[in-house]
């Protein structure tokens, strides 16, 4: 069964209340802002306490366990908290274009979406508008919301958060960028990112553990990304080296679609695409540290 089915309606608005008390003086990311966001204040994120999006459908372009026959149902939220030099989404997640709408609205486009026969609500880039997403979680399983929920993240999250979110959330889908703290913070301006990440990362796998799939669907778990950049600037040995450590069950789809887009040209080491020895290269050493479910470009 979903995870949020399980829990009673008391306990998702304490969810919601607590959330609602991290906006108004704002942590709800590593980022701490700490602005009233319920006064309309903003921070780094330059968002209100309503959701704000831009756009939404059945997606075919994830890993095929996510999309199955009908798609995905992807939800493009407007912001994020790193700003990626080489972000392909730079319009949605730094140019914050899209539309703010009621909690009612977004409800109405999960319950859609449910409609269309998404196997699942596919939240892109949810951290800074979990207490939105909340918010309408909770009308929309009133109108009958049933299918698994999937957090699809860049990793910068606060376990703070991210506990008031267990029995929420059915599929973490992390992107894990970076392996040390220097070329997070050099490319996606991000304070201790890596460290960050491997919390958070810990924390979503306490919650639901390696990735269950049924019927050639995911269920619930944990399914991890990986973008291979030029040059190892991701410095992927080790993520793998803290992946197998987690668990050797991981379920890691390595990504080898990088392209300079945005502000890429401006950095000489990002300004060209991968190889393809860098990709085999990096397969290799997930491999090398025990990774059995390894997703690959081929």
């Amino acid at each position: 069964m979903t995870c949020y089915l399980d829990i009673t309606k008391s306990e998702l608005k304490i969810k919601i209340k607590e959330i609602e008390s991290i906006i108004e003086n704002c942590t709800l990311c590593p980022r701490n802002c700490k602005v009233n966001r319920l006064k309309g204040e903003k921070g780094f994120c330059s968002l209100s306490n309503l959701p704000k999006i831009s756009g939404y459908g059945p997606h075919f372009g994830e890993e095929n366990i996510l999309v199955g026959t009908h798609g995905s149902g992807t939800i493009f939220f407007t912001s994020c908290n790193l700003t990626c030099v080489y972000c392909q989404n730079y319009e949605i997640s730094q140019l914050n274009i899209g539309n703010e709408i009621s909690f009612k609205s977004l409800a109405n486009i999960m319950i859609e979406l449910q409609n269309f026969g998404c196997h699942n609500i596919n939240l892109v880039t949810p951290t800074p508008q979990v207490y939105s997403i909340l918010k309408a979680l909770e009308i929309a399983i009133e109108k009958g919301l049933k299918i698994p929920i999937v957090y699809n993240t860049s990793s910068y999250d606060s376990t703070k958060t991210l506990k008031l979110l267990n029995k929420v959330v059915d599929i973490y889908l992390p992107d894990i960028k970076y392996g040390n703290n220097e070329n997070a913070l050099k490319y996606s301006n991000a304070k201790n990112y890596f460290d960050i990440a491997r919390n958070a990362i810990r924390e979503m796998y306490n919650q639901v553990g390696d990735l269950i799939i049924k019927k050639e669907l995911a269920e619930k778990g944990l399914l991890v990304r990986h973008l291979v950049l030029p040059n190892n600037l991701a410095k992927s040995e080790e993520v793998f080296k803290f992946l197998a450590e987690l668990s050797k069950n991981t379920f890691i789809n390595i990504m080898d679609q990088y392209y300079p887009c945005y502000k890429a040209y401006e950095y000489p080491e990002l300004s060209r695409k991968i190889t393809k020895d860098e990709y085999e290269n990096v397969i290799k050493l997930a491999r090398k540290y025990g990774l059995k479910r390894i997703n690959t470009a081929y």
